[in-house]
């Protein structure tokens, strides 16, 4: 049952009318119901919670609010998790139809999950976000927790895994507890260096009972984060992984036509008039998203620094040459 500091809190965020902080702190009495077997309580709690943050969003239909500050991980979590409030938006992002029609998918099933249940059913909430560096996995994080008003918590890698047996397994159980206890959106970016293959020669035991640790606590949570592992190297992730999320969204080079729209947007204050961009468009060949605006940014500061507002189709080339030859 609730804890009197979780009672107090509760109504301390009401009466300053800190509606992300009340629904958090519902949703902590509801996991820790669970846990000590009122899985009863712990459901009627949840829905209610649910039904609130519906009933709201349709009160204020069109309206943002602004967020309030993400209280940083401290003690054990402290160099296991970094916290922030993304304001990133899906409309920020130049994505291939496909992967843009897969993430419109989770955000609808995240905001009617309320509905989903209510008929035995679990909204997508376990993402695999794989392919090429620079392509927008990473920053699809971001915007899926600027859609729905959620912290991002990002795993450091460096600090959960460590070479005492054991200790590793321990830290990631305290970062499935943070999952249950707190909705947000939980990034596990560079997931290769977890989740290699088991069966691989060169892996360490350690690593290897890491990975079993992973699986099952993945399998086994229910909670309503939403957990993403993005990689660039998804060939090497063991098999067992693939089926053990709910979707697997494969992110690809951009084509010509999100190029062109990634340049336009990120040299929209300069006067682009008389850039040749059959020509320009045609030296981005293999480049990623991050690549083109990168060079964009380049260009971009050449035209300033030279007290000119015109960026031209050299510039451009020559800054998409530089991000070409960082590649090799």
């Amino acid at each position: 049952m609730p804890t009197a500091d979780q009672v107090k809190a509760l109504i301390r965020s009401h009466a300053h009318g800190d509606d992300t902080r009340f629904y958090a702190i519902a949703m902590q009495m509801a996991a820790q119901a669970a846990r000590n077997g009122h899985a009863k309580f712990a459901r009627e709690l949840r829905d209610l919670v649910d039904q609130a943050q519906l009933r709201a969003k349709a009160e204020s239909a069109g309206q943002r609010t602004k967020p309030v500050p993400v209280v940083q991980p401290r003690g054990e979590l402290a160099g296991l998790l970094t916290a922030a409030y993304a304001k990133t938006r899906l409309a920020d992002m130049a994505l291939d139809e496909t992967v843009r029609s897969r993430i419109d998918r989770v955000l609808l099933e995240q905001r009617q999950r309320a509905r989903i249940k209510e008929h035995g059913f679990a909204p997508l909430r376990k993402l695999l976000l794989i392919g090429p560096p620079g392509t927008g996995k990473t920053m699809t994080a971001a915007a899926l927790a600027g859609e729905l008003g959620v912290p991002l918590f990002t795993i450091q890698l460096d600090g959960l895994i460590t070479k005492y047996l054991g200790e590793t397994a321990a830290k990631l159980r305290l970062i499935f507890d943070t999952i249950r206890q707190t909705r947000a959106i939980y990034l596990f970016d560079e997931f290769d260096a977890l989740g290699s293959e088991r069966a691989a020669k060169n892996e360490v035991g350690e690593i290897r009972r890491v990975l079993n640790s992973f699986l099952q606590f993945l399998e086994l949570d229910d909670s309503d984060s939403i957990i993403v592992a993005a990689t660039n190297h998804h060939k090497i992730l063991d098999h067992a992984l693939f089926r053990r999320f709910d979707g697997v969204i494969e992110y690809v080079l951009p084509a010509r036509e999100i190029i062109e729209k990634v340049m336009r947007a990120r040299l929209s204050l300069l006067d682009t008039s008389r850039v040749d961009w059959p020509e320009v468009l045609g030296a981005t060949e293999g480049l990623s998203h991050a690549d083109v605006s990168r060079a964009c940014e380049h260009a971009a500061k050449k035209a300033i620094l030279a007290l000119s507002t015109r960026v031209g189709t050299i510039d451009l080339i020559d800054a998409l040459g530089e991000r070409r030859a960082a590649q090799s």
